[in-house]
């Protein structure tokens, strides 16, 4: 093409040529907006745009995100009502969206008429499924988000939220989650944009993702809405100038405000009748119990569907055996302050075995 062309004329279309094969090499399509045409999408996005109209001068919070913000108002109903709904916050989730859906939606009607305090962002896992773009490309994704909120809302303090981990074991997308997590807390400067990181409360010690948290290993269940409504309240509270919500929980416990949690001495019946003691450990956040026995020096037994009502709480524990069968004891229990008791279920050679067990606060 050169080859006819002027001398003066060449290196300037060379030049050309190479800033065109730059852009094109640095554009992808996380970072270019783009609507979805799929008729739940087109609604979804409309009703949004409604409610923003309908709201926006009394919103104080904004969510945005994909189909794990848009679970507020499914799982997380309950502690959306308690958490969000008195601060007028607005949900601008969508199932399905990725990075490039989102800046497309922030510049046609989501934030149309806002001036919320905060915006909570949690986006990009969506574009991490497979090839579909690099863990570089979804920091670009989500730095370009940050960035049309700060020009769009200068006024508005951004927590953006590290993408959560999904699957129920280590995986390869896993580890692509945690790459970007690591370079995307970055775009965080302390003032503007607040970096918070909390995926670890998803996670049982080995590192699987406990079913009652997240079902399907990627969409939260109440509880988890509720991990993650304590895991930013602090700092949301903060920046809305208001009171600190309190969990549920709190305000049933006798225990002089002390709930479960706290290093306990386990007893229960042992074969010959004489109780054997060993320790446990709860950990409580909000309405979230999670807690370990250990048996021997270095063996530790995760408690599994753990439940707490009020000052009752339940839940199983899996421990092999030398013949190679696993054990499963179900195990009931009640708080009266420094004091857990209640009774043990399992199966042992084919025969219901029960005994009573306590534990005291250390």
């Amino acid at each position: 093409m050169l080859a006819g062309m002027s001398p003066r004329l060449r290196p300037i279309v060379a030049g050309l040529a190479s800033v065109s094969l730059l852009l094109s090499a640095l554009a992808h399509s996380a970072v270019e907006p783009a609507p979805r045409t799929d008729d739940g999408w087109v609604k979804r996005q409309a009703s949004i745009n409604a409610n923003v109209s309908a709201n926006a001068a009394a919103s104080k919070v904004l969510f945005i995100g994909d189909s794990i913000t848009q679970g507020w108002e499914g799982e997380g109903k309950a502690v959306w009502a308690r958490y969000y709904a008195p601060r007028n916050a607005l949900n601008l989730g969508i199932g399905g969206d990725r990075t490039q859906h989102v800046l497309w939606r922030l510049t046609h009607g989501n934030l149309e008429g806002v001036h919320p305090k905060a915006a909570v962002v949690m986006i990009g896992t969506n574009n991490s499924n497979g090839e579909d773009n690099t863990p570089g490309q979804i920091v670009e994704g989500v730095r370009a988000i940050v960035d049309l909120l700060k020009a769009r809302l200068p006024g508005t303090k951004i927590l953006l939220v590290a993408i959560f981990p999904r699957s129920e074991n280590f995986s390869v997308q896993r580890g692509k989650l945690a790459q970007i997590n690591a370079a995307l807390r970055r775009a965080a400067d302390g003032r503007d944009v607040l970096w918070v990181d909390f995926g670890h409360l998803f996670l049982n010690d080995d590192g699987t993702i406990p079913h009652e948290l997240m079902p399907d290993y990627l969409h939260l269940s109440a509880k988890g809405y509720a991990i993650w409504a304590e895991a930013i309240e602090d700092t949301l509270s903060q920046i809305l100038g208001d009171a600190r919500v309190k969990p549920e929980s709190a305000s049933a416990s006798p225990a002089g405000g002390k709930g479960f949690a706290g290093e306990w001495v386990f007893s229960i019946p042992g074969p010959d009748g004489n109780p054997v003691s060993f320790p446990l450990i709860l950990e409580q956040n909000g309405g979230t119990l999670t807690g370990k026995f250990k048996r021997g020096d270095d063996k530790w037994l995760n408690l599994e569907k753990v439940k707490v009502d009020g000052n009752s709480v339940s839940w199983t524990v899996k421990r092999d055996r030398q013949n190679g069968e696993t054990m499963v004891y179900e195990l009931t229990g009640t708080l009266d302050n420094d004091t857990l008791a209640g009774k043990a279920k399992a199966k042992m050679d084919g025969n219901d075995i029960t005994a009573n067990w306590t534990a005291k606060r250390k």
